[in-house]
């Protein structure tokens, strides 16, 4: 490959216009990843995870949304400010047990809960309004064991 230095900086309102910015009028979905760490154990389960333990949680959001008139669906920021006023200030470095409501605090449990909490968020700030929606949520509890949930297993056809 050939690498080579810019003749000319592309300029604003010179080399593209403002009608320009917005490529296409698809949905297309955008990813965070986070990690926080917290303790828990598990009731009526036979193995490791009944004693108290802690992971490093790894939790990817996706948005999914349609571009603005600059070519954006959502700041890689405003996702993780959701992240951290929604999970991380509740959950990082704290016994799960103790923050979440009564259940036994499973991956498999968190990531609904998880779910709940941005889902609300995002209609309250009203990305919603604006067709934004949560389509996935992946919780790795250890880096080789995970979580997944997406949009259509949240819409209540069981």
């Amino acid at each position: 490959m050939d690498f080579q230095i810019p003749v000319k900086l592309e300029r604003f309102g010179e080399d593209i216009k403002r009608n320009e910015l917005r490529y296409h009028h698809r949905r297309v979905a955008v990813t965070k990843s986070f990690t926080f760490d917290a303790a828990h154990h598990l009731h009526l389960y036979e193995g490791k995870c009944k004693s108290l333990h802690g992971h490093t949680y790894h939790l990817s959001i996706t948005v999914s949304g349609y571009v603005d008139e600059i070519g954006i669906v959502m700041d890689f920021g405003e996702i993780k400010r959701l992240f951290k006023e929604e999970i991380d200030a509740r959950l990082d470095h704290r016994y799960l047990n103790e923050v979440l409501p009564n259940m036994n605090t499973s991956a498999e449990n968190m990531i609904v809960w998880m779910w709940e909490q941005l889902d609300r968020r995002l209609e309250a700030d009203g990305w919603k309004a604006k067709g934004h929606r949560l389509e996935e949520l992946t919780l790795y509890e250890t880096p080789t064991s995970r979580v997944t949930l997406k949009r259509e297993w949240m819409t209540g056809d069981e």
